[in-house]
C-alpha cells in the first residue's frame, strides 16, 4: 500500500474538531482494548490532531508530525513507529525466517511463512481482514502490518495462497515519510 508513497500523495491537510477526536480515541480503543491506558499518552488532550487525506481514499492522522494511524474505509491501522512504542497493544504473528526478504520487499505473507517451524500463530482463530503487526523470527521490533487474508484455522488447515496482505513494512514509504 505504501511501497512508495511520498508528500505528492497528500492532496489536503485539516485539523479534526475535538468531536472527531474523540470519535477517533474511543474507535481506537474499541478496535484495540489494550490501547486504553495509553490513548491519552498516544493523543494527548488539547493536542490538534491533523488529517492528511491521501490518493486511494487514505486518510493519516497526525499528531506532532508524527503518524499514529492511517484508515482506508473502515479500520485504523497503526503506523509501525507507534507499533514499536506499545507493542503488546495490538495483534501479531511472526513469520519464519524465510519470509524475512519478500516482507521487507514488500511482499504479501503466504500461508507456508506463517505456519513453518520458527514461525507463531495465535491459538484462537481470529477472522478473515482483522489487522495484525507481522513479527519475524529471532527479531525483537515489527517489522510489518497488514490484514489477514483468511482466518488462522484457514491458514493452519488450507495452508497455501496468501495469508496476510501486507499495507505498510520497514523502510517503505510510509516509514520514510517526512513532513
Amino acid at each position: 500500500m505504501f511501497k512508495k508513497f511520498s508528500k505528492d500523495d497528500v492532496h489536503t491537510r485539516t485539523n479534526v474538531k475535538s468531536s472527531v477526536a474523540k470519535t477517533l480515541k474511543s474507535k481506537l480503543v474499541s478496535q484495540y482494548p489494550k490501547l486504553e491506558d495509553v490513548i491519552d499518552e498516544i493523543i494527548p488532550k488539547k493536542v490538534p490532531i491533523s488529517l492528511y487525506k491521501c490518493e486511494d481514499k487514505i486518510q493519516l492522522y497526525v499528531v506532532n508530525n508524527e503518524i499514529l494511524f492511517y484508515q482506508q474505509f473502515d479500520d485504523l491501522i497503526p503506523e509501525l513507529r507507534l507499533v514499536h512504542k506499545y507493542p503488546d497493544a495490538f495483534p501479531s504473528v511472526q513469520v519464519d525466517r524465510g519470509a524475512i526478504k519478500f516482507v521487507l520487499s514488500g511482499a504479501n505473507i503466504m500461508c507456508p511463512g506463517l505456519t513453518s517451524p520458527g514461525a507463531k500463530l495465535p491459538e484462537e482463530d481470529w477472522p478473515v481482514n482483522k489487522i495484525v503487526v507481522v513479527y519475524a523470527e529471532g527479531k525483537e521490533n515489527a517489522m510489518a502490518v497488514g490484514k489477514l487474508a483468511m482466518s488462522i484455522n484457514d491458514i493452519k488447515t488450507i495452508n497455501k495462497d496468501t495469508g496476510i496482505e501486507l499495507y505498510e513494512y520497514l523502510n517503505d514509504g510510509m516509514w520514510n515519510f517526512r513532513d
